[in-house]
């Protein structure tokens, strides 16, 4: 590609936004209570379309709380209610993830639980999340392997834990021919240590399944850097294997808890290089959006509480203008040169400039 292209005729994908209502959040951490009185889900439902997003990302219980104690037809009556909010809104569901790391019942693991029932319980769930999926216009569910894991090795038997994974996401897959598996890896918290724990093992896990080609990823930028992993590698291994559905964008300051940073907001550079990965792989092109999970600083005072959220969204498309304006003829010259401290120096000056 050559150098000098301006940005519209260096990309033609039209960006699409996403974050979930979990993502405006009251500031309790695990060493304090809330310091932000909460708003309802209809008030974060009216921030969407006004920061600039398209799309809504679930926890099944984000849209139909207490589901665990309704009936399947309350399930899906309460989820068209809130199909409708959306659509007089303009939003769509971007994905529907069942929450299976808070019932006592996957104390010990959702779908590797040593229980039975609770393993039960857990693919029940999981269905549901299908129900209500399709009730919001998704066929899109996220698998956040939260408990699957263990806080002692001696507790489970590795093998047959991830066999228990596939046995369950082939449930899914049989249960709906249309919807799509969207795997979220992570390697610690709240597991001392868990089962799939990278892209790797994600992509690695989906071709065991009866369906490989609707098994992927959703890649969060802090759960890689947990793992010690660069995201824009890890989401460039996914694009490869035509796997990355989707993103959860956000920043990581060091191996410590997951914060959820603003994007961009740690190491403007690592962003970069994430922007451009999906720049350059096509991500966006086929519907994908682009999904936050972010949540603001515990000192951010109520009515400041969203611009985390506006924040992201206006650095990723700052770094997709640098993307698409960076020179390709003078960066090839310092590659071909093997002159990597002048591209060093070259990436650093083209961020910092206006």
């Amino acid at each position: 590609m050559d150098g000098g292209l301006n940005v519209r005729e260096r990309g033609s994908t039209h960006y699409r936004f996403s974050f979930g209502p979990w993502n405006i959040h009251e500031g309790a951490d695990p060493f304090g209570p809330p310091v932000r009185t909460p708003y309802s889900f209809v008030e974060k439902i009216e921030f969407y379309k006004k920061l600039g997003f398209d799309g809504v990302q679930f926890h099944d219980d984000d849209a139909v709380p207490n589901l665990d104690e309704l009936d399947k037809d309350q399930v899906i009556g309460k989820a068209r209610e809130v199909r409708k909010l959306l659509d007089g809104r303009g939003l769509v569901a971007e994905f529907v993830a069942p929450r299976l790391w808070e019932s006592p019942r996957t104390i010990d693991g959702a779908y590797t639980s040593n229980d039975s029932e609770d393993r039960q319980y857990a693919i029940n769930r999981s269905l549901l999340a299908i129900d209500i999926a399709r009730e919001l216009g998704t066929n899109k569910i996220v698998l956040w392997l939260a408990r699957e894991g263990t806080y002692l090795r001696e507790a489970k038997n590795p093998s047959v834990a991830v066999g228990r994974i596939v046995e369950a996401i082939n449930r899914m897959l049989d249960y709906d021919k249309n919807v799509r598996i969207l795997i979220e890896p992570k390697p610690n918290e709240p597991m001392d240590q868990a089962y799939v724990p990278t892209v790797g093992h994600a992509v690695g896990l989906s071709y065991k399944t009866v369906d490989p080609e609707r098994v992927g990823v959703l890649i969060e930028s802090a759960h890689c850097l947990l793992a010690g992993l660069d995201p824009s590698d890890e989401m460039g291994y996914a694009l490869y294997h035509k796997k990355l559905w989707g993103v959860h964008l956000n920043d990581q300051n060091g191996l410590k808890f997951d914060e959820d940073r603003s994007f961009a907001a740690v190491n403007l550079r690592r962003a970069f290089n994430q922007v451009r990965v999906l720049e350059e792989g096509g991500y966006g092109r086929n519907g994908e959006f682009v999904g936050l999970d972010v949540k603001a600083m515990r000192t951010q005072r109520k009515e400041l509480s969203t611009k985390h959220l506006s924040n992201s969204r206006e650095l990723f498309l700052y770094l997709v203008e640098k993307v698409r304006t960076l020179d390709r003829k003078k960066e090839r010259e310092f590659i071909e040169a093997r002159d990597y401290e002048g591209l060093d120096l070259f990436i650093l000056k083209h961020l910092m400039s206006a």
